[in-house]
């Protein structure tokens, strides 16, 4: 008989709290770093804070894998398959990929011209709060790439063991739309799925399916299926929006 497993499943749950707490840790050392940005020599200290940033992504980006690695054994034992796997460790992301990113998220800390008019009006506020907004920006962007290099151990585990069939999105009650859009269509992410498809700050999960498991949406995803289907569904090219405001209307309110 085929063994039952859900995104709401208890496993599922701990692992993603797990996760989230590694990203509370991660956010308070991200924090201690602001100190090495010098306003008076931006051109200098930003360049060593990304480094610092980097190697701070490496130690929790590790951490990350390891977690992600112990939940998927421990979920292939209890799916009682046969044949050993070594799960595979994802490694951190390129250098080049991190360094754009805090690039990006630092962008407008940086002098320009308030009569030009091309300056925003964010680049027009005082540099202390154009810092502030920079490290939110940051520590959203780590986090992503963070907690992607545990749920791409999941993904990278399903795609080489022959054990493994297909994986799930599990999304928290607080997720946003999208991801709880996303996490409506249960395993149909099958070996050869690379896209995770992931926004910054997101803290979905990945559910391995294994042979001889057979793959259920948790009561609270079903009813997110419920919702897209009456609300949005028929109403091409509006499905996003349309979800949004029926999860709103139904109490089921994204995060902010």
């Amino acid at each position: 008989m085929a063994t039952r497993v859900s995104d709401g499943g208890a496993a599922a749950g701990t692992h993603r709290r797990a996760q989230q707490g590694l990203t509370r840790l991660l956010t308070r050392d991200m924090r201690g770093l602001r100190r090495l940005i010098i306003p008076s020599r931006l051109q200098a200290s930003v360049p060593d804070w990304i480094v610092a940033v980097r190697a701070l992504v490496d130690q929790y980006g590790s951490a990350s894998a390891s977690l992600a690695a112990d939940y998927y054994e421990a979920e292939r034992v209890a799916a009682a398959v046969t044949g050993r796997f070594t799960v595979p460790l994802l490694g951190p992301p390129p250098d080049e990929q991190l360094d754009n990113s805090l690039r990006w998220a630092t962008k407008d800390i940086w002098e320009r011209d308030p009569d030009d008019p091309e300056t925003t009006n964010v680049q027009r506020e005082p540099l202390e709060t154009r810092l502030d907004q920079a490290e939110k920006k940051a520590e959203a962007v780590v986090q992503k790439l963070v907690t992607d290099q545990g749920r791409g151990t999941v993904q990278e585990a399903v795609r080489q063991d022959r054990q493994a069939t297909a994986w799930a999105r599990a999304a928290s009650l607080g997720a946003c739309a999208f991801c709880k859009l996303l996490a409506t269509r249960g395993a149909v992410y099958k070996q050869d799925t690379a896209d995770f498809r992931a926004h910054d700050g997101c803290h979905c999960g990945v559910v391995p399916v294994f042979k001889g498991q057979r793959f259920e949406l948790s009561d609270h995803a079903r009813e997110w299926e419920r919702l897209y289907r009456e609300f949005a569904a028929p109403h091409s090219g509006d499905q996003l929006k349309r979800f949004r405001q029926a999860l709103a209307d139904h109490g089921h309110l994204p995060a902010l």
